[in-house]
């Protein structure tokens, strides 16, 4: 196995109390990173002190923030606080977002905005803010978008549209900021998280639906936030220094099925 080695590096993690962000969070923390999160949670709320204790735990610096990252002063002042804490950036993973569904016909302007400020404008920002940091050691952007970037279902509108939007993002960012900073878009599928449990937990007979679900992906499995956090660790390592611009799709498969039988 070929050892991910970040020890000493800075990293950001946004949404990083809970699911995905939590789980890149650890991993990262594990390959030697300090990390900042932000999110929604109160700083003396139990997401927040227990992130702060996964990452303590693994022997390394934590910092953490309420953070609503819609707000360009907000994230300007989060930003500033971290270079006050540890000095420098290394890496920004950009993961925060929500699941805001509906359908273009019953989708109103107010539902639009909201959903274009957070899942997308809000990468923009945040990249913006670091980017002197990240400039000065040679950093790395990974901003996280969704399989839904490629293909979707019915009735989630307009998150598409904004997952489909990270990837023009990606390639503008890679090709104005190279050589100096890289910058990737990392598309998970199905990942198996509190909220998929909760998705799953809305039908009648939960156990069936995941079973269905499982099964309708080649590899026979949901995802899960350490194999996200994984990818996440390589992407930021030296080991990819010739990968930017460009996003990945971790799906399990899904993409390759044509139709389902």
């Amino acid at each position: 196995m070929l050892p991910i080695d970040l020890e000493g590096k800075v990293a950001i993690v946004t949404g990083s109390t809970q699911g995905i962000g939590l789980g890149i969070s650890k991993v990262l923390a594990t390959a030697g990173c300090h990390v900042a999160g932000c999110g929604l949670s109160d700083a003396n709320s139990s997401k927040a002190e227990n992130f702060i204790h996964q990452i303590e735990e693994i022997g390394r610096k934590a910092f953490y923030k309420q953070v609503d990252i819609k707000q360009g002063t907000e994230i300007e002042k989060f930003v500033e606080e971290i270079v006050k804490t540890f000095g420098r950036i290394h890496f920004l993973i950009s993961n925060a977002g929500k699941n805001m569904f509906t359908s273009p016909e019953n989708c109103n302007e107010e539902f639009w905005n909201e959903n274009i400020e957070l899942n997308l404008k809000s990468h923009w920002i945040i990249a913006k803010a670091c980017y002197p940091q990240l400039k000065k050691n040679k950093g790395t952007v990974l901003l996280m978008t969704s399989n839904h970037a490629y293909a979707t279902i019915p009735d989630c509108f307009p998150y598409n549209v904004t997952k489909a939007g990270i990837n023009g993002l990606v390639y503008s960012l890679a090709v104005q900021w190279g050589p100096d900073v890289r910058v990737i878009g990392l598309a998970p599928g199905f990942i198996n998280t509190e909220g998929g449990k909760k998705w799953f937990e809305s039908f009648p007979n939960p156990e069936e639906k995941r079973n269905e679900i499982i099964n309708i992906h080649p590899v026979k499995k949901l995802g899960t936030v350490q194999e996200v956090g994984a990818f996440c660790a390589f992407l930021c390592s030296d080991y990819a220094a010739f990968i930017t611009g460009t996003t990945y799709l971790m799906d399990g498969g899904r993409s390759a099925v044509m139709q389902d039988v």
